[in-house]
């Protein structure tokens, strides 16, 4: 995982700049989130899906590959001109020991990754008007004042849910193969850190009896 931290070197930008960087404009965002669902793809491939000019696509390319969010998968020859292929910098699953094995850096860079994935999906989808038109779709935030017993407690019950989602899905594929119904994406996310400050919950902040 050293792409961002090589970037930080040679650019002179601090990994949280670089990420906030790369998702500062909505078609490096939109880039991202269409390498998401591609293996790797060349400039004239992603202006085909982001709609945009290929001397825009380039310019932003080169942004993203400057930031650390991208890299070169492989170059081939295409009718007589040599094409490069892209990809994203995929984040690393990583379990509690590893994570806490981590240095610093390691930990900004693989958390700075995660972030600005999710932040190209969601505005990829807000964008896209999927995200409003979804009957059920859940977006919600808060802040809850806990001690450590607490902290750990949530920690748990995120993994709890992450775990029961993955059975959902495949249940899911279960019955779309029986069923030979087309399943769809949905985007799951779940954040839990502490907050920078420390403040009362917000004012007006629902409380779920």
């Amino acid at each position: 995982m050293s792409t961002i931290l090589e970037e930080k070197r040679e650019f002179g930008r601090e990994v949280p700049e670089a990420i906030s960087y790369a998702v500062g404009h909505r078609i490096r965002v939109e880039l991202l989130a269409a390498l998401n669902d591609l293996e790797s793809a060349s400039a004239v491939e992603l202006a085909r899906v982001v709609r945009q000019p290929l001397s825009t696509i380039t310019h932003h390319i080169g942004r993203l590959l400057e930031a650390g969010s991208i890299r070169v998968e492989r170059t081939e020859r295409v009718r007589s001109v040599e094409q490069r292929f892209y990809t994203v910098i995929d984040p690393i699953y990583v379990t509690d020991e590893e994570m806490a094995a981590m240095g610093a850096e390691e930990r900004e860079q693989l958390l700075g990754l995660t972030l600005q994935q999710l932040v190209a999906e969601a505005f990829s989808s807000f964008w896209t008007g999927h995200l409003t038109s979804d009957p059920e779709v859940c977006v919600s935030w808060s802040w809850f004042n806990v001690d450590d017993q607490g902290r750990s407690d949530i920690a748990e019950e995120q993994l709890r849910s992450w775990r029961r989602i993955q059975e959902i899905e495949r249940e899911s594929q279960a019955r779309c193969e029986a069923s030979e119904e087309r399943p769809f994406s949905v985007l799951v996310s779940s954040l839990g850190y502490k907050r920078s400050r420390t403040a009362e919950r917000p004012p007006g902040a629902p409380l779920v009896p």
